[in-house]
């Protein structure tokens, strides 16, 4: 059984994934797990590769949930997105980012607000 914590994270990256859809996005995978770290959302825009990092929160919440990527999560998700991409044998030619998605989400109507950080992750 999941957690209050874990559904809202659910929900968050289900609202994520359809508000990258719907920007053109192509999802290529959703929660890809290694032993380093894991990466909630790879997808395709254009030409670049995006890694998205989601972090969902309740409505009134005055934290936001994007001052916990900080410098160590940045460096593991770095090095996750190498793993990713050296699994996946792309070459290392092809632009990639690290994007940062903060869904805010309304407990009652379960309406989202999201802010869409791109190419935030510096800790290279």
């Amino acid at each position: 059984m999941l957690t209050a914590k874990q559904k809202l994270g659910a929900l968050g990256e289900a609202h994520a994934v359809n508000y990258l859809k719907g920007l053109g996005y192509k999802i290529l995978e959703r929660n890809y797990r290694h032993r380093l770290g894991e990466i909630d959302i790879v997808a395709k825009f254009k030409n670049n590769l995006v890694f998205v990092e989601v972090k969902s929160q309740e409505k009134g919440v005055d934290f936001s949930p994007a001052q916990n990527v900080n410098s160590y999560k940045q460096k593991r998700l770095i090095k996750t997105a190498q793993i990713w991409l050296a699994e996946n044998l792309i070459s290392g030619e092809i632009p990639w980012q690290i994007d940062v998605i903060v869904v805010e989400i309304d407990a009652q109507t379960k309406r989202a607000k999201i802010e869409h950080l791109q190419n935030c992750v510096w800790a290279k």
